[in-house]
């Protein structure tokens, strides 16, 4: 059976609804903060500022981090830029309706507009924030903040530190939170993997880790737990995402009882650089921000092997300036995606395996000069040289699409709370704000609307009514029954003792994923990628080989864990995608698109978020959470 969600949206009108919650808080004296544990699982930007947020209002706080370092987080290979409502010169024409409308749209109306609105809300003041902590965001010679435009939008309001944005961030929120840990209001606990979640009668209790230095699983009570563990594009294999980058704590989470909502909306960003090798392991993301000045073509005859300079300008198809002349090359990232795959597909596309378009700067160059490109995307292009060793200045990149973003995440309520009581999850772990396609530079306004003000602010309605002590013999009992299916789950799997590497698995499981769930899906494929899911995590269960020893660094048993998840994680999408039988955003269902080869929107049974419950041993239930909009009628999404 299932039922329909309450997202715990504010009643009245959403403009400004975020204001008045925040006036209505409760208030927690300083001495029942300090009696307050909070665990945060995550050190990267949603996680690291949390932390660092609610130490500074008082609470006691512990990081876990797998990570040597929360410097290493997955967030500092975020590139392009910020996108925020902030006025900065007076002819600017954005404001805070016009992020939101983009947001909305950019997600083909399948995200929660309450949210959405918060976000655009408090996004000037998340660079005011950064601004004081000392980033560095680009200036222009006036010394005012620069912006640029990024994919989904005809304004510029990107604010960016050249192609490190996400590396500047984090060091800002590092800075906060080392701030924190100096002065032990922060305990930093990094090289740790969380196992399992202490749940008692029901509530989130604490978490089991594994310390991956020598293997000891380690318990940690609190009052909230707050997950900030980013996304699970590695189910992949090949994606952008850092190789440790992984869905085990929020798959965990799920099998206690946190719904796990529309896993299979993922995005595949367009300019990724190719795969260029069968022993790869990672692909690396050209940052969107290259399609400002960057523009995409392929050879106007097919199986075209000439090299570029040998392709006359009549020659050539500016595809996405041909098919939306409005955005051009700044398309949203399902778009751009979709119709380079359907070039490449139809024997246009370039490169050695002809999976591949150009982004040329040749025109910019020259319009602009090399100095000027090479100010603003310096490190982009020395990183393209050294990857492929080709020269972005003389001949035009290769670029394709790569797995990059998760849409899908834990459900969570207007507070940031899951269906555990006592779990919040912020950033790309949850499931608010992106519906079915993230709008360029929107990752990193989320993470820090999250983790700065959003979590922090929301956690107190939360720890007023549980400022009681955790400690009692229920909760002996609750972390004894977390830490024995820890083991069992470890011994599990050491015991197979089969033949076959982790990663031969992993790899089969992404070569399934992106051929039955990527770029486009359809129904047969679906089916099929169920099937043969089911045959690889059978033989995985059967013939995977990890080192028996438990008690020291065993980097084969920590990918054993991560991929049996993704395993589980993976029939979850394939599902998710079979039951959203229309096509929206990154979710393109072959059965359902119009002449044109566009999405094929179906409002009337599909405006919902699909929150799915884990039930052992049976499929999974189905709920829903309704979409309704009251600021923005939701209407065809066309960049023409």
């Amino acid at each position: 059976m299932s039922y329909f969600l309450d997202p715990c949206i504010p009643l009245g009108n959403i403009d400004g609804a975020w204001e008045r919650i925040q006036k209505s808080l409760p208030y927690i004296s300083l001495g029942n903060k300090n009696k307050l544990q909070i665990v945060v699982v995550g050190g990267g930007l949603a996680g690291a500022s949390a932390a660092a947020t609610l130490a500074e209002q008082g609470f006691p706080v512990k990081l876990i981090t797998y990570n040597d370092s929360p410097r290493r987080a997955h967030s500092v290979a975020a590139q392009g830029g910020i996108n925020a409502a902030k006025k900065i010169r007076e002819d600017d024409c954005d404001g805070v309706n016009e992020l939101f409308v983009d947001t909305v749209r950019g997600g083909d109306f399948r995200a929660r507009e309450a949210s959405c609105r918060r976000l655009a809300e408090i996004s000037s003041s998340i660079i005011d924030q950064c601004v004081n902590q000392g980033v560095p965001f680009a200036r222009d010679y006036d010394g005012l903040l620069s912006t640029r435009r990024f994919g989904g939008a005809l304004v510029s309001r990107t604010f960016y530190a050249r192609g490190q944005t996400g590396q500047q961030l984090l060091y800002g929120a590092y800075q906060s939170l080392m701030r924190q840990v100096g002065s032990r209001r922060v305990e930093l606990l990094p090289r740790r993997d969380v196992i399992e979640f202490i749940n008692l009668n029901g509530v989130i209790r604490g978490v089991v880790t594994r310390n991956l230095l020598n293997g000891q699983l380690e318990v940690f009570q609190a009052h909230a737990v707050i997950l900030a563990t980013g996304g699970y594009s590695n189910v992949y294999f090949l994606s952008t995402n850092s190789i440790k980058s992984n869905a085990s704590a929020v798959w965990r989470a799920h099998k206690q009882g946190a719904f796990f909502a529309n896993p299979s909306l993922t995005q595949i960003h367009p300019t990724c650089i190719p795969v260029g090798g069968e022993y790869q392991s990672k692909l690396t993301l050209m940052s969107e921000s290259l399609r400002n000045d960057g523009r995409i073509w392929l050879p106007r005859r097919s199986h075209d092997i000439r090299d570029p300079s040998e392709i006359s300008e009549s020659e050539r198809d500016y595809f996405l300036e041909r098919l939306y002349p409005s955005y051009g090359n700044l398309v949203p990232r399902d778009v751009a995606s979709r119709r380079a795959k359907e070039l490449c597909d139809q024997g246009f596309g370039v490169g050695n395996d002809g999976r591949s378009v150009y982004l040329d700067l040749r025109d910019a160059i020259q319009k602009k000069g090399a100095q000027e490109i090479k100010a603003k995307y310096g490190n982009l292009i020395e990183m393209y040289e050294r990857i492929v060793g080709e020269d972005p200045m003389t001949m035009p990149m290769r670029i394709y699409p790569a797995p990059h973003y998760t849409m899908g995440g834990l459900w969570v309520d207007y507070n940031l709370m899951s269906t555990l009581p006592g779990l919040f999850v912020l950033g790309e772990a949850n499931c608010t704000v992106h519906g079915a396609n993230r709008l360029g530079a929107n990752a990193l306004l989320q993470c820090l609307a999250d983790g700065y003000f959003i979590g922090p602010c929301s956690i107190h309605s939360w720890l007023e009514g549980h400022t009681f002590s955790i400690s009692s013999h229920e909760m002996d009992q609750a972390c004894q029954d977390a830490l024995e299916n820890t083991k069992k789950r470890i011994d599990d799997l050491i015991n197979v003792q089969g033949e076959i590497p982790v990663d031969i698995f992993h790899r089969a499981l992404g070569e399934i994923m992106i051929n039955r769930c990527g770029i486009t899906r359809n129904e047969s494929g679906l089916l099929a990628g169920l099937e043969e899911i089911k045959l690889l995590k059978q033989k995985f269960h059967h013939q995977v080989r990890i080192p028996i020893e438990i008690n020291c660094p065993n980097p084969e048993l920590e990918k054993a864990l991560r991929v049996a998840d993704f395993l589980e994680l993976a029939q979850l999408m394939l599902s998710d995608a079979l039951s959203r039988k229309e096509s929206c955003g990154a979710h393109f269902r072959e059965e359902y698109q119009t002449p044109e080869g566009e999405t094929m929107r179906d409002d009337e049974n599909y405006a919902h978020i699909a929150a799915w419950e884990y039930v052992p041993g049976s499929e999974p239930i189905k709920h829903l959470e309704n979409l309704s909009f009251s600021l923005l009628k939701p209407n065809k999404r066309s960049y023409q």
